[in-house]
């Protein structure tokens, strides 16, 4: 191998390295915007209704993925309200970090063909899966 191979090839390593650094900034920083979003416009619209600046609700002995399915079930049923917004802006935060390992081990699977990174990134998104399902 020449040393313009050797070049090209650091910089293909250099240039995928970006892509999946682009790749889980991205998944990230959508996922803090949409958080902020929802809070902000759930927030504004229950000071509109009722002149305060919060919402009252307790949230049950349930764990993430039965608050998720609770609230998305409102939604589709037209049930929009501000704790509802405020509430799915707390689940897109709490899920951010879900949707990274699950953008990343489709990158390392997908695209780099790297299964060794595949398995372990695999293994992570199994054990954020089961917490999802923990009270």
């Amino acid at each position: 191998m020449s040393s313009g191979d050797t070049k090209i090839a650091a910089a293909r390593r250099g240039a995928d390295k970006f892509e999946i650094d682009a790749l889980i900034g991205y998944v990230l920083l959508s996922g803090v915007i949409l958080s902020v979003v929802l809070v902000i416009a759930g927030l504004a619209w229950a000071w509109t209704r009722t002149g305060r600046l919060g919402v009252d609700y307790t949230i049950a002995h349930v764990n993430l993925f039965q608050f998720v399915v609770d609230d998305l079930r409102e939604v589709f049923r037209g049930a929009l309200r501000p704790r509802l917004l405020t509430s799915l802006g707390i689940a897109a935060l709490m899920l951010t970090p879900y949707a990274r390992v699950l953008a990343s081990l489709l990158f390392f699977a997908l695209v780099e063909h790297n299964w060794k990174y595949s398995l372990f990134t695999g293994f992570v998104l199994a054990v954020l899966t089961y917490t999802l399902f923990l009270r």
